[in-house]
């Protein structure tokens, strides 16, 4: 059976840009051979080499930013001012790590009944890369940046409607001058992922995607005993207590809602409000979303940009269509835009309910969740009635009580006045359905690394 080509499709115009073949089994082999050998010579080069690469990666990010924006934006439509803060965020992603790895991983002595005894940090090999469409470049350096910093090799599986991206990325890395096959990218299908997860020349592999890509890797994985971390969907909670203000509240909760689309999976999804302050809320939200016009989202003016692809916003439309039959009220939008592109008007769902597809499933895109609540210990349990655990916010004038609250919130991490967000120095992650295993910090340099403990006597 002859292989689909992967397209570059642009998302505002539906127009392809490029088409690219999947690779035969012996370019992957090849490929493979190369990254293995490269490793040994890439882990003996030590922090201070390895970091001086890192640095130019970030200089490369810096340099071609606006060329890497308009990339980004043409593969998969978001805002170009969005694109360029992506890119931005890579250069500081490298320069973190090139900072940082030597001490996140320098020996650990440790007392005990020998004369020495010690932990040490070593690369486990090659690790495989699966990453999503929605931040291109972004979450393969927030992966990629730590791995190598540790003394992995990387190889790329992108996800396939962003192949320029992709091929970009490792272009950056030669230009970079990374020693060669330091960091490749694979163009491969979903349909030969098992076969390259299995392969022994593979030590780990991360994923970031849906839930239902995270149980067929994590089972692959498992399957050859390899190292595995997985950042999956979530489905954000973001509580409005009563005591905030409302028109600055809702001036962020559009933020978090339409970043991106809404296609992040720490966006925030379930809107779970006091009800005394939920009215003013969701009529002030309903003003914001009005005022955002469509258009080229290489414009600065543009405020709704196309969704990725026509299917995701087919699916999303039903989940819409679903929750208004199942009881939902249509606050605005809920509808298609435009006569070409992807694109979708954001929306606004209130007197949402556990049982809806826009309570209990992910909404990947611009659709907020309005949830009514009487009082706090109502807040969080329907915050926490969901499959997912990423991430979730609190918004109030008292930050001890938004802490207390945050404390209770199952997810990987809980944001108190602030729009939930990826940072190189905090661990990233999830509980639940949204996977496990940590990103960035100190905790997501080691995720890849043999932790071994050496004793003398």
């Amino acid at each position: 059976m002859t292989a689909m080509p992967m397209l570059s499709i642009n998302p505002a115009t539906g127009q392809t840009l490029q088409s690219f073949s999947t690779w035969q089994t012996h370019e992957i082999d090849a490929v493979l051979n190369q990254v293995e050998i490269a490793q040994t010579g890439w882990a003996a080069l030590g922090f201070e080499q390895r970091a001086g690469f890192m640095r130019n990666l970030a200089q490369i990010f810096r340099r071609r930013n606006e060329e890497y924006a308009h990339l980004i934006t043409e593969e998969m439509g978001k805002l170009l001012k969005e694109a360029r803060s992506e890119v931005e965020k890579c250069a500081f992603g490298c320069e973190y790590y090139a900072d940082h790895a030597q001490a996140y991983l320098s020996d650990e002595v440790i007392a005990s009944d020998a004369s020495r005894s010690l932990v040490v940090y070593q690369p486990l090999g090659t690790v495989l890369c699966i990453m999503p469409w929605n931040f291109p470049f972004w979450q393969m350096i927030r992966a990629a940046a730590p791995a190598l910093m540790a003394g992995n090799t990387v190889v790329l599986k992108h996800a396939s409607n962003v192949p320029r991206c992709a091929l970009a990325l490792e272009e950056a890395f030669q230009q970079a001058e990374f020693p060669a096959n330091t960091f490749r990218t694979l163009m491969i299908s979903a349909a030969q992922v098992e076969r390259v997860i299995a392969d022994q020349r593979i030590a780990a592999v991360t994923l970031t995607g849906s839930s239902a890509a995270g149980r067929s890797v994590a089972a692959i994985a498992g399957q050859h005993l390899k190292k595995c971390v997985l950042e999956l969907g979530g489905s954000d909670p973001f509580i409005v207590l009563d005591d905030v203000d409302i028109e600055s509240t809702a001036k962020q909760a559009l933020t978090a809602r339409l970043q991106n689309m809404g296609q992040s999976c720490i966006a925030a999804k379930r809107f779970i409000l006091a009800e005394p302050i939920a009215d003013a809320f969701v009529a002030q939200l309903k003003a914001l979303f009005s005022q955002l016009q469509s258009g080229d989202p290489k414009d600065d003016a543009t405020g709704i940009a196309p969704m990725a692809r026509e299917d995701l916003r087919t699916d999303l439309h039903a989940q819409v269509e679903r929750s208004i039959a199942a009881g939902a009220q249509r606050v605005i939008g809920g509808v298609f835009i435009g006569v070409q592109g992807a694109y979708y008007a954001p929306t606004i769902l209130d007197h949402v309910q556990p049982g809806m597809a826009a309570f209990d499933e992910e909404l990947f895109g611009p659709v907020a969740a309005i949830v009514r609540v009487n009082n706090d210990e109502e807040a969080i349990r329907l915050a926490n009635r969901t499959h997912f655990g990423l991430g979730g916010s609190v918004w109030t004038r008292d930050s001890a009580r938004g802490e207390a609250l945050a404390r209770q919130i199952h997810a990987g991490c809980t944001f108190v006045n602030g729009i939930v967000k990826s940072d190189p120095r905090l661990p990233f992650g999830g509980v639940k359905e949204s996977g496990y295993g940590r990103e960035l910090s100190y905790h997501g340099i080691r995720e890849f690394v043999n932790i071994k403990t050496i004793w003398i006597k």
